[in-house]
Parts: structure tokens; C-alpha cells; sequence
């Protein structure tokens, strides 16, 4: 059985795998923001230069000389495009969020962006009709939202004090989504104060039908799909999950390590007074290199067929998505995996860093 072609995020980067070996897409758009921050810094540089220059700095809250190599411009999801070969995608940056499609010739596509909210985690109808999406307010509100293919008639579809992620369509007729969804709480003063377990919940969209497939409020169900034959699958977490113990003696050298840190904190506020009086740092910080951190063993990837109770079929699973021969594919953050069809073991497909987000292409 051939390796599927498969596209995942990695640090906010999108990668394309396939036989002939993986590369890094950029976004055209993305790179077009970051290249017109860089003009409009470098016009107004002047103005940011000498010690008047670090005055007018304070007084309109901005960085002198920002480091805009930096500019974020991170994808947050991706799946299949609405023709073959192309890739559905969603970008944000620190101002703007939006949906694009890639052809299967590397053009980019703006179908939509905007400034007003978060738009994330795409997904495109089977037969092209429609784009589903999460969008995410300022005051911590997620719906769900549904945008013609040409990037037009943005429409929510979902409303009220809950947090709704992850829509994918439902194969068959009709348009049926399934996502996750969990209820935001309010403290004395009305105000949010922070939201319950993750359940999957089934959205008819031409009835307005809601229905709730699964939910326990010790677990969140997360990521949730729906195989052609109906066969439900999602990640479960704990809700409380479990922290590590700390051994006596971490304390002990925790209490030895006191003076040095006490050192180290004096030296990075001198390192820091200084930066700011004459523009330049007594000596430079690096950071060490990210450690991708191993996903626990208790998120569990779960079938449910119809008719038929649960079962675990894979562990330590961060992502994973269906595939049209109805495999499952899945990521550890680090390894992806391929289950075939007819069950058996887990095969490896691949490995990488810090595999957050993968899509059967």
C-alpha cells in the first residue's frame, strides 16, 4: 500500500510530504504582510533613531527598530482543497486571519480575510458546494461559520455562550457537520470565567438540527470526524490531567540553586537598564532550541461504529485525519502513523518535529 500524500503544520509552518520527499509551503500573502512591514519600518526608521528618537518610542508604545524577521506568520490548519491537488489552509498574523487555497501548481488564492475576528480550521465540502470554519471573537466566543467557495456570504451558524471548533462535513447527502463544542461559564458579575468539557455534537444545517454523539464531563472529545460508513472518531483527554510528582531532592536543589538565580535576576535587570539607557544590552541572551515535548500516553484516539460501543485503536495521539481508503492516519508530534483499513498494527509513514496538525491530502 502506497505512503498517502500528506500535508501538517510544525510550528506554524506548512509542510507537503510525499515519495519524492518533503518541502516547506510559504504563503504568498503571508510574505507580501511581512515585506510591507519591513517598507513602512524603513521609511519612519528616522524617526526611531538617537535619543529623541527612544522618547518618541515610549511615547507611542513601540518597539525601536523591531526585529520584523520575526513577523508572525503562522498557518493553523489545513485539509483538502475543493479540486484535486490543492490544499485549504488558514493563515494568521498578530492583525489578520483568512482562508486560502493552494493549487496543485503552488498559486495561491485569497478566498477570505479579516481583522474583526479569528477565522480557523477549515474545512471544504466533499462535493465543493461550501467552505465550514471556526470563528473566533475577541470576548472568547467561537461559532461556527459556513463561506461560499468564491470567499463570499460569510454566515454563522452557530451562536450563544459556548466555544464551537473543528467542523468537518459529514459524508453523504445533505449538509451535515460534526464538531466539537463546550459551554462557557459565567462568574457573579456575568462576566466568562472559563468553559466546560470538549463533546462532539452533530449540526444539520438545512433542518437546524442539533444532536450531541458523544460526551463525559471527565473527558474532552476532540477533533472529531465521521468516516463514510459512520463511524465517529476523536481524541479524548482528560479534563484533569494528571501532573508529574517532584521529588524530594528537586526541592533541596531548587534551595542550593537559589543564590545563583538571585544572580541571574540581578544581571538580566542590569542587562535590561542598560538596553534601555543606551540602546544596547551588556551581552546577549540565546535561547535554547525548543523541545518538542512527548504527547502523553492518555490521549487516546477512539472509534465508535455505529451500533457498536467505543474502543481505543492508537495512543499519545496529537492529530490524525481519514483518509479516502478509509486508513486512519495519525501524529505523536513526532511520528506519523498509518492504520490500514482492514485494522492491524500501526505503521510508521514518517517522522519529523513537532507535528501539530495533519491532513490526508
Amino acid at each position: 500500500m502506497p505512503d498517502p500524500l500528506l500535508a501538517y503544520i510544525s510550528q506554524g509552518q506548512l509542510h507537503l510530504q510525499c515519495d519524492g520527499g518533503g518541502e516547506i509551503l510559504e504563503s504568498p500573502f503571508g510574505l507580501s504582510l511581512r515585506d510591507r512591514a519591513i517598507q513602512i519600518q524603513n521609511r519612519n526608521a528616522w524617526k526611531f533613531r538617537g535619543q529623541g528618537g527612544k522618547c518618541l518610542t515610549r511615547a507611542l508604545h513601540m518597539a525601536p527598530e523591531a526585529d520584523l524577521s520575526a513577523f508572525r506568520i503562522a498557518i493553523t490548519s489545513v485539509t483538502r482543497g475543493l479540486r484535486p491537488g490543492e490544499l485549504l489552509y488558514t493563515l494568521e498574523t498578530d492583525e489578520i486571519s483568512g482562508v486560502f487555497a493552494r493549487d496543485g501548481a503552488g498559486i495561491e488564492k485569497r478566498l477570505f480575510h479579516t481583522a474583526d475576528f479569528r477565522a480557523c480550521q477549515a474545512d471544504a465540502h466533499p462535493h465543493g458546494s461550501e467552505i465550514a470554519l471556526s470563528v473566533a471573537h475577541p470576548a472568547g466566543i467561537v461559532n461556527l461559520a459556513v463561506l461560499k467557495t468564491d470567499g463570499s456570504d460569510l454566515t454563522e451558524v452557530t451562536d450563544g455562550e459556548s466555544v464551537d471548533q473543528a467542523p468537518r462535513w459529514i459524508p453523504g447527502p445533505g449538509r451535515r457537520l460534526v464538531f466539537q463544542s463546550a459551554g462557557m461559564a459565567r462568574d457573579s458579575k456575568a462576566r466568562l470565567a472559563g468553559q466546560g468539557p470538549f463533546a462532539v455534537h452533530r449540526l444539520d444545517l438545512d433542518s437546524g438540527e442539533m444532536s450531541c454523539l458523544a460526551q463525559d464531563s471527565a473527558f474532552h472529545y476532540l477533533g472529531p470526524r465521521i468516516a463514510a460508513d459512520g463511524t465517529l472518531y476523536y481524541i479524548r483527554r482528560p479534563v484533569q490531567e494528571a501532573t508529574p510528582a517532584v521529588a524530594p531532592w528537586a526541592s533541596l536543589a531548587g534551595l542550593a540553586l537559589l543564590p545563583l538565580g538571585i544572580l541571574w535576576l540581578t544581571a538580566m535587570a542590569a542587562n535590561l537598564f542598560t538596553e534601555r539607557r543606551t540602546g544596547r544590552p551588556l551581552f546577549t541572551v540565546k535561547h535554547p532550541a525548543e523541545k518538542v515535548l512527548e504527547t502523553p500516553s492518555f490521549w487516546l484516539l477512539m472509534r465508535q461504529k455505529p451500533g457498536r460501543g467505543v474502543e481505543t485503536i492508537a495512543d499519545r495521539v496529537l492529530s490524525f485525519d481519514l483518509a479516502a481508503d478509509g486508513s486512519v492516519v495519525y501524529s505523536n508530534g513526532v511520528d506519523v502513523y498509518r492504520i490500514a483499513s482492514d485494522g492491524g498494527p500501526a505503521a510508521k509513514v514518517m517522522s519529523g518535529a513537532g507535528i501539530d496538525f495533519i491532513a490526508v491530502m
